[in-house]
């Protein structure tokens, strides 16, 4: 009742951003087309929508990125010409990045004053900042060493330096863009508190995420857009995520993974004591050691940077190992016996790598060539000392009808697919040859809520074929629902193992963020074999 009184008394104010009828076009494309919006001051005003959906476009335009090609942005009723950056922030406008934008070389205050000097003497501007600095934590409990040095700093705290920035320019409208990508279940918490403290405080927050439980957790209004176009307004209290996923996409969305019990047969991948030590001496991958066996899915959760790209960079012979050895449907590598990726494919091994356009595709290529990357010297595809042309588009034709790749277009230019139909081209590449092992990076990065739904399935049902998966993700939504097993991994170590029917995230948050072992962490989930009776710290 008392966020209802809340709002309401926010609505009898003039609104604290509102859009009229905003066109913006690239070429051919219109990206946002005819789009009204209204944000109520003092509220938090979630945008979802798919890939290409336009949001990420119109917020550009609210923060001077890009400049509308027709249409009024109204700022506190008051119309409110926006050119450039500098035009947002004098307008009392901020944006937090995804990516941070901070110097890491250099201390919290001074990444909190660089651009807004308040004179000609650095020594008089720093205190200053300083004495502006501590106000703003203690008005907005935002509490960061100012002495510390931006890079060494945990990520939630980056991303707290990065909101104080904005503030310290006068910023009463916050704009988020998929603000815990890179944060733990906890540090997601510690946002949601501040977000919340913000808007007690009057401040406006504008958060782009495609996690629709962020949504329903903070938000106050949600506003749906699809193909450019605003398509719906929501107060957050009176929907749903499944009414939310079905406007996103235009149809109903199955949200969670309908899965059977797995048939567990016999192990596929074994890995004992696989060390990697990178150039600078940092041991990447630290004596890890783990099974995975046909018919089930292994999830490997953790904060991103803690070695699980370079795990699976090892395992399909990307990188070479330091020392351990791997075991590979009976096949052993060590580093005497180096493995490589043509050895790992000859095994049926296939792997969907994390960052699909730097590793997986070739963005330059017709599709129709991406599709058999790695697999080009296949008799199938070649015809004496040339390629059989015909032989790969009819291929690459029957996986993209297979695996619902829009355009339907194998000779269209890699580039010129969204993110989600490029990673079902690599997808569909290394699924349809029904490999024994598949090693499986963020296979939804980027990828929007119908695509995501698509692939769970795929992935399921090459595990219920009897394929043994190995699921990397810093989802943990993802991880939950499509693993079998679960293994966390902190600073290049696996640190615990938990059924994934039992684990949550919290439970999961403390292992990842080395804040229990995992017996302190189940003791706190009793019902987990092998927990044991203490209090949490």
């Amino acid at each position: 009742m008392a966020e209802e009184t809340h709002i309401a008394a926010g609505q009898a104010a003039a609104p604290a951003i509102k859009l009229r009828h905003i066109n913006k076009a690239f070429g051919a494309v219109q990206a946002n087309r005819d789009v009204c919006l209204t944000v109520v001051p003092g509220t938090i005003h979630g945008i979802i929508g798919e890939n290409g959906a336009g949001k990420s476009t119109l917020m550009s335009i609210l923060y001077g990125f890009y400049e509308a090609d027709s249409g009024e942005i109204l700022i506190g009723g008051k119309p409110t010409p926006i050119r450039t950056s500098r035009d947002a922030i004098d307008a009392g406008i901020g944006m937090v990045h995804q990516h941070f934008m901070l110097v890491d070389t250099m201390s919290v205050v001074e990444n909190i004053m660089l651009g807004a000097e308040s004179g000609a003497i650095l020594t008089s501007s720093v205190a200053k900042a300083r004495a502006e600095l501590e106000r703003l934590e203690r008005d907005y409990n935002l509490d960061v060493d100012p002495d510390a040095l931006a890079g060494e700093l945990p990520v939630g705290q980056q991303q707290r330096v990065e909101i104080l920035k904005a503030l310290y320019r006068g910023a009463d409208i916050l704009i988020l863009d998929e603000p815990t990508g890179v944060l733990t279940p906890q540090e997601t918490d510690q946002l949601f508190r501040i977000l919340d403290s913000l808007r007690k405080q009057g401040v406006t927050v504008v958060l782009i995420t495609h996690k629709l439980r962020e949504i329903m957790a903070i938000t106050d209004h949600v506003s749906v857009m699809r193909g450019g176009e605003m398509v719906a307004d929501r107060v957050t209290a009176a929907t749903s995520k499944e009414e939310l996923a079905e406007l996103m996409v235009g149809r109903k969305v199955l949200l969670s993974v309908d899965k059977q019990a797995p048939r567990v047969g016999d192990t596929v991948l074994s890995v004992e004591d696989l060390t990697y030590v990178d150039r600078a001496g940092v041991a990447r991958v630290d004596h890890v050691s783990f099974q995975v066996r046909a018919g089930e899915v292994v999830g490997i959760a953790g904060v991103s940077g803690n070695g699980q790209s370079e795990l699976l960079e090892l395992l399909s012979g990307i990188r070479p190992m330091t020392a351990g050895q791997v075991d590979v449907l009976g096949e052993r590598f060590s580093a005497a016996r180096p493995l490589d990726p043509a050895a790992m494919r000859a095994l049926q091994v296939a792997h969907v790598p994390e960052d699909r356009l730097r590793m997986g595709l070739v963005r330059t290529f017709e599709a129709e060539e991406s599709a058999i990357l790695g697999y080009h010297r296949d008799p199938a595809y070649n015809r004496g000392l040339f390629m059989n042309g015909e032989a790969i588009r009819s291929d690459c034709a029957k996986k993209m009808a297979d695996f619902d790749v829009r355009p339907q277009a194998p000779a269209l230019k890699t580039a010129n697919f969204s993110g989600g139909n490029q990673q079902k081209i690599v997808l569909a590449r290394e699924l349809s040859r029904g490999p024994r092992l598949l090693l499986v990076g963020q296979p939804t990065r980027g990828v929007d809520i119908g695509a995501i739904e698509f692939i769970h399935k795929n992935l399921i049902a090459m595990r219920d074929a009897g394929s043994a998966v190995l699921l990397v993700s810093v989802e943990l939504e993802e991880i939950m629902s499509i693993s079998d097993r679960i293994l966390v991994m902190f600073e290049g170590r696996i640190v615990g193992e938990v059924p994934a029917a039992q684990a949550d995230e919290r439970l999961l948050g403390l292992m990842m963020a080395n804040a229990a072992t995992e017996e302190e962490a189940l003791a706190t989930h009793p019902g987990l074999p092998g927990a044991i009776a203490v209090e949490p710290e």
